[in-house]
């Protein structure tokens, strides 16, 4: 071993608050031993530390995070029971087996549904809102106490997505002010790739530490206590989501790859229904490679759950070639059931109609159709069909919106809604019946018709009242209408339903900056930022407040770093423009103003402005030009006399200048 390269820098590395530390070297014992001496060091300095052990395939999406959190919460729940009730949300999902002492106060239609009713799936970003509200909590716990906090992450490099996403955000938000320090152990020639992806500071050691040998296994043992689990969790979907890590791993030790199959796809099941889309598809992966290798009689059902499973999760995932590629390999010409069928037309009408790049109507309303004759011939109850030919004809309301033909969109939500409402039983299909309302809501706020929106809104509410996204877009028609402190209510309410997401509070932020309370607005574009720094939209509109608080250097800084995101905006342009302006620096000032015209030359307002820069700068001649055009784009303005006299005295100017 060479002595060398053991040495873990700098000498005092676990004082140094935020900084991520990367270990390669080979796995096993020696390695997992390495961190754990390193974590001595970080306790003889009065650090508080975590050996966590991360991989996917032991532990599933939340390997290690599990058990970091399991070991905090009594002393939170001690001290800080308020915490556990306000993130009780985001707790469920890290710590799954809470669910069997505490109910999470505000679930929606779409978390209360029976899986055959779940006819909305959750968006992708909801995984990460979790995320985001895992930190918070911590921030909240932990504060910027003086205790330095080390987290050694064995196999960081095969950990879950959604465990990677944690630990990636908790060290950009909070890694300084919580004073957490990070060392992820991993693979030789997987560091650099593992400090791009946590984006710290602080040393890449490589290490020459022998493999470790493959410990013997007892298959009869393994087999014996994987018998003894899938006794225990017998069905119970909880228990199954619990234990699931242990499920695999068991049934993978006792060489039983038929029985790993089977919970890979359970663990595509939980997981998409829970909206971690890319855990989800890693254990759906390994599952459908398995049955195709290995088809036998009987299975055609659980592939075929697993075809519907991986598609959904990569829709979900904005991959529509991925899930395109799957129905060709999976289902298109290899089915035969009418009720496959028709949800084979339903999955390919919305990919080629919504999904794809190059959408295309017109075959998702020809596979719409096949999906209704479909449903006609298939084996099924009439409430069933009432619901999926309701489901169907939803999707063709969603065509007519993106063809404009809002009204034929709207009456086919309200057929719908008319159809459920007469042959099924009041308590079914209730997340159901509360989309389509939704539907409507959105279609009339889409033609100018926001009354019937917030109508429409209202009563979607009133069947599903907790989830969060329908007061944020209700929100957003009440701010249209210029009703604000109404909008704001909405916002607030939102933020309130649902561990954190930026659109909410980059709306807050323009409710707040329209009411004129700047300091407000910062507040909540900030809060945006922080949760995702590539927010144009927030750092336009935090520049906006602060240009008119008269801070203009924290303005021109707003307005670059969302330029730099998106140069696109002219609006931000011209803003920024008149903030260099009064800076003095007019040469940078004139240069925006010309790259906004660029973009919007057909807009007066900029002509005048670039008018002013012009002339200050000596070029009467080119100031009058663009004062000309812009009296011949705003032949009405209001302040047409004075930009003559301005236009008089430029031509006056540029005769007598010799």
């Amino acid at each position: 071993m060479n002595e060398s390269r053991q040495r873990f820098p700098p000498e005092r590395w676990h004082e140094e608050a935020g900084a991520v530390h990367v270990v390669e070297a080979a796995p096993g014992g020696p390695r997992r031993e390495w961190l754990a001496e390193r974590l001595r060091e970080a306790a003889a300095g009065s650090a508080r530390t975590w050996l966590l052990a991360c991989d996917f395939a032991d532990g599933g999406p939340w390997a290690g995070l599990h058990e970091f959190f399991a070991d905090l919460l009594p002393e939170i729940r001690a001290r800080r029971p308020d915490l556990i009730q306000k993130h009780d949300y985001e707790l469920v999902h890290v710590v799954p087996e809470l669910k069997r002492e505490m109910t999470v106060r505000n679930p929606t239609l779409t978390d209360l549904s029976p899986p055959e009713e779940k006819v909305r799936n959750y968006p992708a970003d909801r995984a990460y809102r979790i995320v985001h509200g895992l930190i918070d909590l911590l921030d909240a716990w932990k504060g910027g106490g003086a205790e330095t906090w080390v987290l050694a992450c064995d196999a960081y490099d095969a950990m879950g997505h959604i465990g990677r996403a944690f630990l990636r955000e908790l060290m950009r938000r909070r890694g300084e002010r919580l004073r957490v320090v990070l060392i992820a152990g991993v693979l030789p020639g997987r560091g650099e790739e593992a400090r791009g992806d946590l984006g710290g500071r602080g040393a890449a050691v490589t290490l020459d530490l022998p493999a470790a040998p493959a410990p013997a296994i007892d298959r009869g043992e393994m087999k014996r206590l994987a018998q003894e689990l899938e006794t225990r969790v017998a069905g119970d979907r909880l228990e199954i989501q619990i234990h699931l890590p242990a499920l695999v791993r068991f049934c993978r030790l006792a060489g039983a790859p038929d029985r790993v199959a089977k919970w890979q796809y359970w663990g595509l099941e939980i997981f998409n229904t829970l909206g971690f889309y890319e855990d989800a598809i890693q254990y759906g992966e390994s599952a459908l490679a398995f049955f195709r290798e290995h088809p036998k009689p009987g299975r055609e059902g659980l592939r075929w759950a697993i075809f519907v499973k991986l598609f959904m999760s990569y829709v979900a995932l904005e991959q529509p070639d991925r899930a395109l590629r799957l129905a060709e390999e999976e289902a298109i010409g290899k089915v035969e059931d009418p009720q496959q069928l028709s949800r084979l037309s339903y999955l390919l009408a919305m990919l080629h109609s919504r999904y794809l790049p190059s959408r295309d109507l017109g075959k998702g309303e020809e596979y719409l159709e096949r999906g209704i004759a479909d449903l006609h011939r298939a084996d099924m109850t009439e409430d069933e069909r009432h619901f999926q030919s309701v489901f169907n004809r939803n999707g063709l309301a969603m065509i007519r919106h993106f063809q404009g033909r809002f009204q034929e969109a709207i009456e086919l939500c309200r057929e719908g809604f008319r159809e459920l409402e007469l042959h099924l039983r009041q308590e079914r299909h209730r997340l159901h019946r509360s989309v389509l309302l939704y539907n409507m809501a959105q279609v009339y706020g889409a033609v100018g018709a926001y009354d019937d929106a917030l109508q429409h809104f209202a009563l979607a509410m009133e069947m599903d009242p907790n989830y969060s996204e329908y007061y944020n877009d209700r929100g957003n028609v009440l701010l249209k209408l210029g009703r604000l402190a109404e909008a704001e209510a909405d916002y607030r309410k939102a933020i309130a339903l649902s561990p954190p997401y930026h659109e909410v509070y980059i709306n807050l932020g323009q409710c707040y900056r329209r009411m004129g309370r700047f300091d407000p607005a910062v507040h909540a574009y900030s809060i945006a930022l922080d949760l995702d720094p590539r927010q144009a939209l927030a750092l336009a509109g935090r520049g906006q407040c602060h240009d008119a608080q008269g801070r203009l250097e924290e303005a021109e800084a707003d307005y670059s770093a969302s330029l730099d995101l998106d140069p696109g905006q002219w609006e931000v342009l011209a803003s920024r423009a008149v903030v260099r302006y009064a800076a003095g620096d007019l040469a940078a000032s004139l240069a925006d103003l010309d790259r906004a015209l660029a973009l919007a030359p057909r807009n007066a307002d900029l002509y005048q402005n670039r008018a002013v820069a012009l002339a200050d700068l000596g070029r009467s001649e080119d100031a009058a030009r663009d004062l000309e055009t812009y009296l011949r784009l705003q032949p009405e303005a209001e302040d047409r006399q004075e930009v003559e006299l301005r236009l008089q005295a430029l031509t006056v100017r540029e005769v007598t200048t010799p």
